[in-house]
């Protein structure tokens, strides 16, 4: 039996998502180190739904085109799910055809940023800056005028209308 290149891509990819995905590492999942708003793990778990718990605190990725943030566009700020800081303005928002909520900038203190060497690829990984959430990753492909791309995981985020 042979096996195909793309099959043993695949397969090499969806192990590495096994195997390279990152655990969660108490209350500071991005970067180790203390945040503002820090849980243990019963407490996230007790707070967040599955999905949420999934992205925010175990680095995961909701499927593209599932969130209903994808579609929201009246003015106002979308928030962490895990702890409620405003992160994103809606006036910061656009349609990046990914599937994914994607914003040009966070608000001022928001977010911060760590290195993701996970997936076997090395990406910019964007964190609630109050309590370490993993939200997404920032890219250089987007819009005037930052150029940047914050595309983010409708899971991790709410809404709340001006």
């Amino acid at each position: 039996m042979s096996l195909s290149r793309r099959t043993l891509i695949g397969g090499a990819f969806a192990l590495g998502s096994l195997v390279l995905r990152r655990p969660s590492r108490g209350a500071s999942p991005a970067t180790g180190k203390r945040f503002e708003v820090e849980k243990t793990d019963a407490e996230w778990r007790a707070l967040l739904s599955p999905a949420a718990y999934d992205v925010l605190r175990k680095h995961g990725t909701e499927r593209a085109g599932t969130s209903p943030l994808v579609n929201e566009h009246r003015e106002g700020t979308f928030l962490c799910a895990g702890c409620g800081l405003p992160l994103f303005s809606s006036k910061t928002k656009y349609d990046s055809h990914t599937g994914w909520p994607s914003f040009w900038a966070p608000l001022p203190d928001a977010v911060g940023t760590t290195e993701d060497r996970s997936f076997l690829m090395v990406r910019t990984e964007v964190h609630c800056r109050r309590c370490g959430g993993h939200l997404g990753h920032v890219f250089d492909d987007g819009p005037p005028p930052t150029g940047l791309r914050y595309c983010m995981n409708g899971v991790a985020l709410t809404f709340r209308p001006a």
